[in-house]
This record gives C-alpha cells, sequence and structure tokens, in this order.
C-alpha cells in the first residue's frame, strides 16, 4: 500500500465498498453525533466522509484532532444507508470507518476559518493566503485561471500559433506607467527593466520570421491597485501576427474568446457576434470607451430641443460655449419624481455632478405630459419633441448633461450605469462583447493646447503617410481597438507601424524629432529597415477574464497570490529592506526620505 494514500478524497464511490482504502487530507471539520465522530477529510480532489465509533482502534486518536490537521487514514469503504446520502457530494453515497489515523501534520489555532466562507480582512487572508486557498470557493477560482489558461493554448495552438518566451530582463520601454527598475551588478549605475509587456520583441520575432506568435505573458508596472487591476504584475494572452489586415485580427481572437467564455461560463449566453462599435460613437452613445452592452440605455444628443429655448441654464450653456452640447440619458420605467429626486441626489454625492437635471413623463386626461422644472420652463411642443426622439412614454423619464462633452461624459456614463441597474434593465447572467474600433491617433491638452498621442503612439495611422501629411491630426484615425466585456477592458491591440518614414512623421506631429525617436525606439527602427513585414496584434488580459467568469468583485480573487491594496505582500514581507552587503554589491546607496 502506498504510504500515504491509495485514492483521492473525491474519487471513491459504491464501487469500491468493502475495499480497505488509505486517504490522506485535511481535516475540514469534525462532528460528533452521539459518540460517534465523523470527519470530513478534504484534499484537492474533493471531499470524503470518515467516521470512527467507540469500537475502532483510532477512536482515541480521531478525538484529538482538530480542523485543518493533515492527517492519513486507513479503513474500509462501507455504503451509506439512504437516508444519509449526500447527493451534493460525488463521495455521498459511500463512507470509510477508520481503523488507524496517522498525524502527518497538526496544525495550531487558526487565524482565519477554512470552513465556510466567513468575510475576514484582506490583509489577514493576504498574511495566511497558503489557508486562504483552502477554502472552496478560491480553490475553485484558482482552477478555473488554470483551466482557462489551458484552453487559451490549446485554442491557439488549434489556429497554428507557436508559444515563445521573451526576456524579463529588458530595456525600458515607454508603454504608459512606471517601469520595475532592476540594478545591474555587472554593470554600476546601469539597470535593467520589467517588461510592462513583451511589446517591442513580439514585434521583433515578426521581423524575425515566425508569422504567429503567443504567450502567456507575464507584465510589469508600477501602478496603483484598482478592484479589476492587480499591482505590480499581471498575465495576458500576448499575440502578434504577420502580413494580416485588421479584420484578419479580429477573425482570428474573436472565436477564441468567445470559446473560452462559453467553456467556462457556466451555459451563460455569449455575444455569437462581436458588434463593432468606432470610439466616437461609444463616447457619444454611452460615456466611455468600455460600455457594458448588457444595459440598453443609449445616450443621445438632445442640443436642439434646449437652444433659445426657455430652459435657461442650458441654453446659456449652449450660447455661450459652441463645443457643449446637451446630452440625455433615457429612463424607461424611471418615471416617478422619486426616483428622479433620488438619482439627482445620487449624482452630486457619487458622480461629481452638479445635479441631473430630469423630465418625467405621465398620462394627464388621456395625453402624456412632461413633468418636472425642465419641462415646466421648456414648454410642451419642446418637450413633446423631445419625448418623440427618445422614443418615451408616459411612466419613462430621461435625464441630462450639459457642457463639453469632455468634462461631463465619465459622470454620465456612471449615470447611465447607474440607471440601469436602479431600473432593472442591465441584463444579468450573460457575457456582451464589443470590438472598440477607430480610436483617434492625437489628442489636444485642454491646458497647453499641445498635441499628444491618444492611445498608442505605435500604431498604423489610417491612412499612412497621406494622412499625416495632409489631415488635421485630430481628424486622424489609427488602426488600433479594444475588447471590452460587460463593461470591463479586457485587451487593447492594434496593427503596427512598421515603416520608419512614417514613425518619424507620426512623432514630428508631437513635437519629437528623429534624433528622439532613434534614441527612445532604436532598436525597433534598425529592424524595422531590414524587411519588416505587416503586423499586429492583441493581448488580452488573462486576470480580468477569468474575473469575469467567476464573478468575482477584485481581481485579488482569482490570483494565487496577490498583493494588497498599497502593493505590499504580507505573507513574504515584500518589498523588503535590502541589506548593506547587497547595496555594496550593486554600487547603490539609499537615501532616506526626508520626514
Amino acid at each position: 500500500m502506498h504510504a500515504y494514500r491509495t485514492h483521492t478524497c473525491g474519487q471513491l464511490s459504491k464501487m469500491n465498498v468493502g475495499e480497505t482504502v488509505r486517504l490522506s487530507g485535511w481535516v475540514h471539520r469534525v462532528r460528533d453525533h452521539g459518540g460517534v465522530l465523523f470527519i470530513d477529510l478534504r484534499d484537492h480532489y474533493g471531499m470524503t466522509q470518515v467516521l470512527a465509533d467507540p469500537d475502532s482502534p483510532a477512536f482515541a486518536d480521531v478525538e484529538k484532532v482538530r480542523s485543518e490537521w493533515c492527517i492519513r487514514i486507513d479503513g474500509e469503504v462501507k455504503a451509506r444507508s439512504a437516508e444519509t446520502v449526500n447527493t451534493d457530494l460525488p463521495t455521498g453515497e459511500i463512507e470509510i470507518f477508520i481503523r488507524e489515523l496517522e498525524v502527518l501534520g497538526a496544525a495550531e489555532e487558526l487565524p482565519l476559518p477554512v470552513f465556510g466562507e466567513q468575510d475576514y480582512p484582506e490583509d489577514t487572508r493576504l498574511k495566511y493566503r497558503y489557508l486562504d486557498l483552502r477554502r472552496e470557493k478560491l480553490h475553485k477560482s484558482i482552477m478555473l485561471r488554470a483551466g482557462v489558461i489551458r484552453s487559451l493554448r490549446e485554442r491557439m495552438q488549434a489556429r497554428g500559433f507557436t508559444e515563445f518566451q521573451t526576456p524579463i530582463l529588458t530595456a525600458s520601454s515607454p508603454e504608459g506607467a512606471r517601469d520595475f527598475l532592476v540594478p545591474s551588478r555587472l554593470h554600476p549605475g546601469k539597470f535593467y527593466a520589467l517588461p510592462q509587456a513583451p511589446q517591442q520583441f513580439k514585434q521583433l520575432s515578426m521581423i524575425a520570421g515566425f508569422d504567429r506568435y503567443f504567450q502567456i505573458a507575464p507584465c510589469f508596472r508600477d501602478e496603483d491597485p484598482r478592484a479589476d487591476r492587480s499591482p505590480g504584475e499581471f498575465y495576458q494572452l500576448d499575440i502578434e501576427m504577420s502580413f494580416v489586415t485588421q479584420e484578419d485580427i479580429f477573425q482570428t481572437i474573436e472565436p477564441v474568446m468567445r470559446g473560452v467564455f462559453e467553456e467556462f461560463g457556466g451555459g451563460r449566453p455569449v455575444t455569437p457576434d462581436f458588434p463593432r462599435i468606432p470610439y466616437r460613437t461609444s463616447m457619444l452613445k454611452y460615456g466611455c470607451d468600455k460600455p457594458d452592452l448588457r444595459n440598453p440605455i443609449e445616450m443621445q444628443v438632445v442640443s436642439e430641443h434646449f437652444d433659445g429655448g426657455g430652459f435657461g441654464v442650458f441654453a446659456g450653456i449652449l450660447k455661450k460655449n459652441k463645443k457643449a452640447q446637451i446630452r440625455a440619458i433615457p429612463a424607461p420605467g424611471g418615471g416617478s419624481r422619486a426616483f428622479c429626486d433620488r438619482m439627482d441626489g445620487w449624482a452630486k454625492k457619487e458622480a461629481g455632478l452638479p445635479g441631473l437635471a430630469y423630465i418625467f413623463w405621465r398620462e394627464e386626461g388621456g395625453e402624456i405630459a412632461g413633468a418636472g422644472p425642465v419641462a415646466k420652463n421648456l414648454g410642451p411642443e419642446r418637450t413633446e419633441a423631445l419625448r418623440a426622439q427618445l422614443g418615451l412614454n408616459a411612466g419613462d423619464a430621461v435625464f441630462f448633461c450639459a457642457g463639453e462633452p469632455h468634462q461631463f461624459e465619465a459622470a454620465a456614463a456612471k449615470a447611465r450605469n447607474m440607471i440601469g441597474e436602479e431600473l432593472g434593465l442591465t441584463a444579468k447572467d450573460r457575457f456582451d462583447f464589443c470590438w472598440i474600433v477607430d480610436f483617434p491617433m492625437y489628442e489636444r491638452d485642454e491646458e497647453t493646447g499641445a498635441l499628444d498621442f491618444s492611445h498608442n503612439p505605435f500604431s498604423m495611422p489610417q491612412g499612412g503617410m497621406d494622412a499625416l501629411e495632409s489631415e488635421d491630426p485630430l481628424d486622424i484615425l489609427g488602426y488600433q481597438y479594444d475588447i471590452v466585456c460587460n463593461g470591463i477592458e479586457l485587451s487593447s491591440g492594434a496593427v503596427r507601424n512598421h515603416k520608419p518614414e512614417i514613425m518619424y512623421k507620426a512623432f514630428e506631429i508631437v513635437g519629437h524629432d528623429k534624433d528622439f525617436v532613434d534614441s527612445n525606439f532604436g532598436g525597433m527602427l534598425s529592424a524595422f529597415r531590414f524587411g519588416a513585414p505587416p503586423h499586429g496584434g492583441i493581448a488580452p488580459g488573462v486576470d480580468r477574464m477569468v474575473m469575469l467568469l467567476a464573478d468575482a468583485e477584485n481581481i485579488r480573487e482569482v490570483i494565487m497570490f496577490p498583493m494588497n491594496q498599497k502593493a505590499e505582500d504580507p505573507m513574504m514581507g515584500a518589498p523588503s529592506l535590502p541589506t548593506n552587503e547587497q547595496l555594496r554589491e550593486l554600487n547603490l546607496r539609499v537615501v532616506q526620505e526626508d520626514k
């Protein structure tokens, strides 16, 4: 017999009745039923009920064990009586009468319970993450993550992609966040950078002729944590393809994403064909470039109904500023003063708005009439024209945002989401995907007036060199795209700019000369001069995908050993102070911060 087990705790069935078996695992819980001691014994694979009565030679040993002790038991498999069968467990038709018990690892008093899903402070959970990971829900989430990664690999390989590994120690490269720097012992005063993404290496692999690359890639960015972003490191399905158009990339990646969500989504519907939404359309209809399409609400511009009208606040905004808009957020079913006032209060407190002006409609004398201060001042004709444009009826409402769009869009997006949730309009238990496309190449800084790249400086501009030389920079679009699911951005990607002359011109527009480009991106530019193929790629975030599939509200629930909100690891004590010897080897000196 094996030293520790003949079977796992999820393996035995009625087929094994009468056998003598050996199991090892953790004591999930101990129950005393009238002198008979029951143990739920747990391992990675499942749970088996084992028991001992006073006649068992192991009874005295069983009396001593406590929750989360690691034990080995020998015993006989017996069938449970019909009334005690546990249909929730694969092993629920059998139990094991213990003949011998060995304690493999006793446990001290637990800092947090494993049985149940009690809510404990995050720092306690992270300090004792190895205990936290024994809990059923978190264990399932980590196994889900492993399954998703396996499936992604299989799906990419089935499409002719090859997995390659790119360097972890590399040169610093601007990717939009701070680098983690690693000092070099062999080159005093110089530093490596941990890659924010394998961007340059995967493009170089295309130039090297490998055609279809993918990698489950670790990425490192010194960013502040959020609920959907882990500080320090994250993983992405990194992809690059040669001789492809934007459409080729969509046709390749969309089935992979859909397939994974169908495989692990528990039967929840997945968008059959991802709609393509231009960036500016998304900002107009949803107030953001990460729309949750489970919410059917679409905003509309309604400025014409207020221009020169009786509602003086909005009329004044439009008269004073030609860039201003009045945008409507329809609220089907929200047509009560109580709901409208509640949303107005929420906007002041949570959305950073001075309030939400509104109109709600009700039926009066067989006719639909608008109500509220806005309707009263706007007048019945304009109010009715507004209702007709929005397709609203009695019992519905509409809320308004006014000003330059960039000033209110983020708040309007929050309001749209809140209205959808409050009115039960946002669907549950499904995955709504879309592509956001046609991102502007450039934007103007509101304070300085200077032009800058709005998304990715290494993307191919639509129209190529001709567009850069002849069009207003603010009108130039890039071959850039995002994948969004249920309001979460899963990925950014682009068709790359592989021509040095176009890259020089693209940077010239934002004020950077040839020397700047050469000094910052010389390695890539050098490669582009030796027969670079057209290429493009994308990099869906694995952590966020699993977060959606696991219905987790925080990304740390799907990462095995995450950091806390302060970018610390309470379990391992990272970051930690280096020793003086380590600093001397690296020719470094720590400068104490003034207090």
